[in-house]
């Protein structure tokens, strides 16, 4: 299952969390509370923990091919909610 992983650095990880949790969760199956959130794609599986200074991002898919597509949409909705701020995205493949 390809997987891979972003630590973004931010002051406002749980809003950022919270509110990606909250916006796909009319849609898709989602979990969280302020530090851990969830969310079941369609596409695949995306997990955050968040802390004082990051957002841990992992996500996972099990279609070939398709980890930039997840990398990229969950990413640019994080992007949108943090228009305040300059977040830096530098996934790293990881082994699941």
């Amino acid at each position: 299952m390809p997987t891979s992983h972003a630590d973004v650095a931010t002051e406002h990880a749980s809003r950022y969390l919270q509110q990606l949790c909250k916006h796909w969760a009319h849609k898709f199956p989602v979990e969280f509370d302020l530090t851990h959130g969830i969310i079941d794609l369609s596409m695949g599986r995306t997990v955050m923990d968040a802390d004082a200074a990051t957002l841990h991002i992992t996500v996972s898919t099990d279609e070939a091919g398709s980890i930039e597509r997840l990398e990229s949409v969950v990413a640019d909705h994080i992007k949108r909610f943090a228009f305040r701020e300059e977040l830096t995205f530098d996934w790293k493949p990881t082994s699941a």
